[in-house]
């Protein structure tokens, strides 16, 4: 006898309620394995490919492509038992991909199930089967016994499916949009990875080979007046809306500035690079100088709990980096980066930058943090005041350095300046610690030596 198991939308992550259906990869009737993904959906803060914990047929989708789920809606009903798939009912309890067993999913097969199923939005009443379990006749199960499954011929594949070396829902997606067969393509990813950017020069070539350009994304608009155009506040964009408007809400900041002379910085950077092996970033130098500067102020690197009045210190950096995408800003988190060396953490941005590029982050990549580096100079700006990543208490932001005219060591001369912002919390310290850090992180630019005293 089939047990019918309902599967519900997980949550994803921290402060994430509602995700949208990108694709579904499963059809009603399809037998699915232990940590199967069965539907692609796409989150304020990531693309996740989300697994069903059971094992067994499929006998319900709720939600069509493109529909918006609250966390705990239901997504599919699963029919597991002997009878139904084949296999004993057993689920995993995991709700994300990388999380589970370490078995592949087992190929898909097309059954015929006992009843039509709905596909569309949630059934109104309760399912026979739950019904029966209400009134306390036993476990919930299915209405009449599942026939056993008959095989009947696949459909076509997509042109995504298949084993190529390829990890990302967008890449994916964007390939399927387009008509591209991603088995055709050579990945320039580690061990032939295909990243966004192949599949991106490949619809340019196809399109140069056709004498037109390769179309761009038309955005999302609602109905407008006459001259104007409204872009829903959703996904990314919304995400950091709520965001910054709780920050700015909720935490009374202030901001210091000062300039520094970075040529020192710059040429220790080139003469480390020079000596052969793996390079090292200027963003990894920047964040080792303010993992030491946090040691000497942990004032900064903390939290305040509203509800207990308390401030909350870390004892670890989980150190976040200001991002921007296609999908718009996110904040990819580099844990335990006070324990990390210049190339480890050189190797940990290109890591999470490809993949904030790509929109593989998962949940747990993009929260955490304690907190924020914010480079903006690469927009080539000098100055900003920076808004905290709440619930940190402060953020680091650095502009372009650009040769200007610089008094040194007497004499006015030509050198490399950067401009240092910090903004932070006041509730956790005063301007006497703010400035503080910020001049110890000025220090560590100007004379690099000073950062070894501190390690």
């Amino acid at each position: 006898m089939a047990q019918v198991l309902e599967f519900k939308l997980p949550d994803l992550g921290e402060g994430l309620t509602e995700a949208e259906i990108v694709r579904w990869l499963v059809q009603v009737g399809d037998v699915v394995a232990v940590d199967q993904p069965v539907v692609e959906v796409e989150t304020a803060k990531a693309m996740v490919d989300v697994p069903c914990p059971y094992a067994g047929v499929v006998t319900a989708r709720f939600g069509e492509e493109g529909t918006e789920l609250p966390v705990g809606a239901p997504l599919i009903t699963v029919a597991v038992g002997a009878d139904a798939s084949g296999d004993a009912a057993e689920g995993s309890g995991n709700v994300l991909v990388g999380y589970g067993t370490s078995e592949a999913p087992a190929r898909r097969r097309r059954v015929r199930p006992a009843q039509p199923a709905p596909t569309g939005p949630a059934p109104t009443g309760p399912a026979p089967a739950a019904a029966a379990a209400a009134n306390g006749q036993g476990p919930a199960r299915a209405a009449a016994p599942a026939p056993a499954p008959e095989a009947v011929p696949e459909a076509a594949p997509e042109v995504t499916d298949g084993p190529v070396p390829v990890i990302s829902p967008l890449v994916r997606r964007l390939a399927r949009e387009n008509g591209l067969d991603l088995r055709e393509l050579t990945g320039s990813g580690p061990d032939g990875l295909i990243l966004r950017a192949d599949v991106e020069y490949a619809l340019r070539a196809a399109a140069a080979a056709q004498g037109r350009t390769a179309p761009a994304p038309a955005p999302v608009v609602t109905a407008a007046t006459p001259g104007t155009t409204r872009t829903p506040l959703k996904g990314v964009r919304g995400a950091v809306a709520d965001k910054l408007s709780r920050s700015r809400r909720e935490i009374p900041d202030a901001t210091c500035w000062v300039d520094a002379d970075a040529t020192e910085l710059m040429r220790a950077r080139a003469a480390m690079n020079a000596a052969g092996g793996p390079k090292i970033s200027l963003l990894a130098l920047l964040a080792r100088i303010c993992t030491a500067a946090l040691a000497r102020f942990p004032e900064l690197n903390s939290s305040v709990d509203t509800e207990a009045r308390e401030v909350v210190r870390f004892d670890h950096v989980h150190l976040g980096f200001a991002a921007q995408t296609e999908r718009g800003l996110v904040v990819p988190v580099v844990r335990d980066a006070h324990a990390r060396d210049a190339e480890s953490l050189t190797a940990e941005f290109a890591r999470l930058t490809e993949s904030a590029r790509t929109g593989a982050l998962t949940p747990g990549e993009l929260t955490g943090g304690t907190f924020t580096l914010n480079n903006y100079g690469v927009f080539g700006v000098d100055g900003s005041t920076p808004i905290i990543n709440h619930p940190e208490a402060a953020m680091l932001g650095v502009g372009r350095i650009i040769p200007k005219p610089w008094v040194h060591e007497g004499e006015l001369a030509v050198r490399q300046v950067v401009q240092l912002s910090l903004t932070f919390d006041h509730r956790v310290c005063d301007g006497g610690t703010a400035g503080g850090f910020l001049r110890h992180v000025a220090d560590c630019v100007e004379q690099p030596a000073v950062l070894l005293r501190t390690l």
